[in-house]
């Protein structure tokens, strides 16, 4: 993809899943790729497989740990042009159960870490401009059950990304997010299982789960200059899964009411 080669791409959470596959198509478009993450025996294998990668442990959600890979990033190679923010952790339990020290820890990640990444990479994108892709969930476009925390974060990805576009938009710096569905990643195995997440799959409209390199070519798209005047938007890579959700509204209204609200519903 045009606008890739030559590029300095900054993914974290890529020691698996969708940061990793991101990173390995990046750097397979020309890209300068360094990897972050909070795992570093895996990171490091990862990166040690990809041509002129480099890993750096990360803590997303803490702020000097953003500060000295930013500032180590900049030193190496004189630049950010991509951020792919793809850490990220999910972990389910009903409004109830789930205690703020949960509730905390899945918003440190998923939100505050997007958050500070976005602050931190700003200074060394101001002047050439830059592509941010924040990864958000179907679940920061609709409820789920038994996701309290996790929805929380992922709606906050949308709704930042949002401010992060139009304010970062003067230094010709695009901000989108990204919006999977079920996609069949190592973090997804460890809390559904191989099983549920083929069955999920199933019911989907294109039958099956997503793959990870799936998500990664939407990615690769946004940090490109095919997609020159896309900032602020939502790219959802679901397989269909959140196509009915009008239909679904459309079917709940009474026999006989065809169009307009639902009946009952005051606009």
């Amino acid at each position: 993809m045009e606008g890739i080669k030559g590029r300095v791409a900054l993914v974290t959470g890529a020691s698996r899943g969708i940061g990793e596959a991101a990173a390995r198509q990046l750097a397979r478009w020309g890209a300068t790729v360094v990897l972050a993450d909070l795992r570093e025996p895996e990171g490091a294998q990862v990166a040690a497989q990809i041509a002129g990668a480099m890993f750096m442990p990360l803590d997303v959600g803490c702020e000097q740990s953003w500060t000295n890979v930013v500032q180590t990033v900049v030193a190496l190679h004189g630049r950010i042009d991509i951020l792919v923010a793809s850490a990220g952790i999910y972990q389910t339990a009903s409004l109830n159960e789930t205690s703020l020290a949960f509730y905390e820890r899945i918003v440190r990640v998923n939100q505050v870490g997007v958050f500070l990444g976005m602050r931190a990479v700003l200074p060394a994108m101001r002047e050439r401009g830059g592509s941010i892709i924040n990864l958000s969930s179907t679940s920061g476009l609709r409820g789920n059950q038994n996701s309290i925390a996790y929805g929380a974060s992922k709606w906050a990805v949308r709704g930042m990304t949002k401010v992060a576009a139009m304010e970062f938009g003067a230094y010709g710096i695009r901000v989108n997010s990204v919006h999977p569905g079920l996609i069949d990643t190592a973090m997804n195995h460890e809390e559904m299982g191989h099983e549920r997440i083929r069955e999920v799959g199933a019911t989907v409209p294109l039958g099956r789960p997503g793959e990870a390199d799936e998500v990664a070519s939407v990615i690769c798209f946004l940090a490109s200059n095919a997609s020159s005047y896309v900032t602020g938007a939502e790219f959802v890579v679901d397989g269909g899964s959140t196509a009915g959700v009008l239909r679904r509204a459309f079917d709940a209204r009474p026999p006989g009411v065809t169009q307009g609200p639902i009946a009952g519903q005051k606009v």
